[in-house]
């Protein structure tokens, strides 16, 4: 007969603690000696402890238990039998321990005010019974930290007590014990909660972690970022049981840096894309990234074509969305992402957008699958995120094998055992690490879906069985290419036109729009107009300015943001743009808007000279860019020459002044990063050559 007594016993715990995160606070504040540094030491230990775990930003607030005055033994056991912690479901449970200790030759106790010196067995606490009754409970992940003087010494007391835990808890759950000293080092009592404020506030900032829970080594690390090297043996925190691995994040530790990033869903619900990180700033044309406005104005023609495309009557074909660099590719892409978005079309903002736009430039809701950015992607990379985008997992590679080949069949194989019809949307091609590979190896092979069904005929599979029609695929392409210099001219640069070109040749029947014609110069109007007026400001000369930049730096929507960005602060934008200086400086481009936002960033308590070497170490970034932690100061360090004390203050100056809008930000191996806002922003600033705090143009 089946044994249901432990399970009542368990669903009677669960009702009781009423939560699936739980933090139980079990401190002795007041040994009634008079010491009251001791006791605010403990009321901060307490502060941070909760605050940490209770952050409203973590992915999920933890329920706190704190324990009531404790003065004798029978007081912790009531505090354990009357919150039933040792039947706590859940999944997760930590258990903080804080107060006076000491060790005995092969014991760690805990000490209460009524503690009695020489009986320790029956007026102290065992502090491996506390970690005990916590480890052996039915939460799934439990983590327990010990901050008392000589907590180092549970360490063999906790090897002997996990052999006494059923294998099957023991492999199936994540249980961790952290200990804040040696076996024979007293804690400071206000040194723990320093330390750990600080990692907070690091995790918040300048970590950058973007994953909702921590590991025990990044908890370890931020908290030992604080300490000077000659205090690491003294005061840095010591893991006395793994429960999983250092590396990989536990349920117990929420991140207090965590932002909830929302998702595009695509086609039937299925996640396509991040919206935060990319297409949502080039949709909406926005320069800052709290930014809640809406700025993509005009390209009536190429949106349209675009809808059209993306419409129920076509399931095959290829359309390239080519220009010169900072002419909008990326956002007319971008704002077909996320506007053709089931779950997106209903946030206000995008409501806002479609109020904007007349119905036959809108695509069809769920009309894309996938989108995905090829920015220093490699071609296996991409071949796995399109891998990704068909539902399918990246099959394991032999040692011999080229993973672009292998991949490349996979996804082949993927498409012709599916009935429906796929859309890509891929970005940023001409910015992908092999892009010669990507066009010839990734994307050629895919022609087979792409081409009319009249014009192609399926190949056998190589077993020679009959292959069924597939479903079909729409690719939409951003690439760049050189602007023509007349519509007769073909003598176009042939480093940059060679991507738009190979993609032709390899989609004979492949379709273009160009995003640099004659008409985007009015677009460029439309959206500067959009930019000056936000909030409602400047009605009365954003026109006048609007009209007096976009020719000069027309076809480039790049610099055209960050031209109306500086307007935009300014009382008069038309006086302002009048200026003979700011128009000399405007003809500069990208380059003479930069100079005086750099100039201008000195009034910030930026300078000048720091500003840019952190802009030139974003540059300088590998892969999606660079994270803010220990790396962008470092690089920043070299560029600029010399050492400075502070700067993580000067890196949040940077990211909360108006070169902010020079920057946009991703995620990368779990970290946040940072990069400039166009590759054509990059490449001036990793110019040497460039004497960028040349102030004679920036007035």
């Amino acid at each position: 007969m089946r044994n249901t007594v432990g399970e009542l016993g368990r669903n009677r715990a669960a009702e009781q603690n009423g939560a699936e995160r739980t933090l139980l606070t079990l401190a002795v504040r007041d040994y009634g000696d008079g010491d009251e540094a001791f006791t605010a030491g403990i009321d901060e230990q307490l502060d941070v402890v909760a605050e940490w775990w209770s952050s409203p930003v973590a992915s999920d607030a933890f329920h706190h238990v704190p324990a009531p005055v404790l003065t004798r033994r029978e007081d912790v056991e009531d505090f354990l039998r009357e919150h039933r912690v040792r039947e706590m479901e859940g999944e997760a449970l930590v258990l903080f321990i804080t107060g006076h200790g000491i060790a005995t030759s092969r014991t760690h106790f805990l000490q209460l005010p009524g503690s009695v010196k020489g009986r320790h067995l029956s007026t102290w606490v065992r502090t491996s019974d506390l970690v005990a009754a916590a480890l052996d409970c039915h939460a799934e992940n439990v983590l327990v930290i010990v901050n008392t003087c000589y907590a180092g010494k549970i360490r063999v007391e906790i090897g002997a007590m996990l052999e006494d835990i059923s294998a099957e808890r023991r492999n199936r759950c994540r249980l961790d014990v952290i200990v804040t000293s040696g076996h024979d080092r007293p804690v400071q009592v206000r040194q723990f909660p320093k330390l750990l404020r600080a990692a907070l506030e690091r995790l918040r900032t300048t970590a950058g972690i973007t994953t909702p829970h921590l590991s025990v080594a990044e908890l370890m690390s931020e908290f030992e970022r604080g300490l000077k090297p000659e205090d690491l043996v003294k005061h840095r925190l010591h893991q006395v049981a793994d429960g999983g691995g250092v590396l990989t994040p536990t349920p117990c530790i929420p991140n207090p840096g965590y932002r909830p990033v929302r998702e595009l869903s695509g086609a039937d619900g299925a996640r396509a894309v991040t919206a935060a990180d990319y297409w949502l700033d080039r949709a909406t044309g926005r320069t800052q990234d709290q930014d809640p406005g809406w700025y993509f104005r005009g390209r009536e023609d190429i949106n349209r074509s675009i809808a059209a495309f993306l419409g129920p009557a076509r399931t095959r074909g290829v359309l390239l969305v080519t220009g010169s660099a900072g002419s909008g590719k990326s956002a007319v892409l971008a704002r077909a992402v996320v506007l053709g978005d089931p779950a997106f079309r209903e946030d206000p903002l995008c409501k806002a957008a479609l109020d904007l736009s007349a119905p036959d430039t809108v695509p069809a809701t769920g009309s894309i699958t996938w989108a995905v950015l090829a920015r220093h992607r490699s071609a296996a990379d991409l071949a796995c995120d399109i891998l990704e985008a068909l539902g399918a997992t990246p099959g394991r590679l032999r040692s011999t094998e080229d993973p672009v080949v292998q991949r490349s069949q996979q996804i082949l194989d993927v498409l012709r055992d599916r009935d429906d019809a796929v859309t890509l949307v891929i970005d940023g091609l001409d910015e992908a690490d092999e892009r010669e590979r990507v066009i010839e190896d990734v994307l050629a092979p895919l022609n087979e879906f792409c081409a009319p069904l009249l014009d192609q005929v399926p190949a056998p599979r190589a077993d020679g069985d009959p292959v069924a029609a597939p479903g079909g695929l729409r690719l939409l392409i951003g690439v760049r290419s050189s602007r023509p210099l007349s519509e007769s001219s073909v003598d176009l640069s042939e480093e940059e036109q060679g991507h738009n070109e190979a993609l032709k040749a390899v989609f004979p029947t492949a379709e273009e729009l160009r995003t640099d014609d004659e008409h985007s110069e009015q677009d460029i109007a439309a959206y500067l107009h959009a930019l000056i007026c936000e909030g409602g400001a400047h009605r009365a000369s954003a026109e006048e300015a609007a009209a007096l930049v976009a020719p000069v730096v027309w076809p480039s929507f790049i610099d055209a943001r960050i031209a109306g960005e500086q307007l935009r602060s300014t009382e008069d934008p038309a006086a302002v743009a009048q200026r003979p200086e700011w128009q000399r400086m405007l003809s500069n481009g990208t380059e003479g808007l930069l100079k005086r936002d750099l100039a201008l960033v000195e009034g910030d308590g930026l300078p000048s000279e720091v500003a840019l070497a952190l802009l030139r170490a974003s540059a300088w970034a590998e892969g999606a860019g660079i994270p803010w932690s220990t790396i962008w100061p470092q690089m920043a360090r070299v560029l600029l020459g010399r050492t400075l004390p502070d700067w993580d203050d000067m890196i949040a100056k940077l990211l909360k002044s108006r070169l902010n809008g020079y920057l946009a930000h991703d995620h990368e191996d779990d970290r946040r990063v940072y990069r400039p806002a166009h590759e054509t922003l990059a490449e001036a600033l990793r110019d040497a050559d460039t004497d960028w705090l040349d102030r004679g143009g920036a007035a």
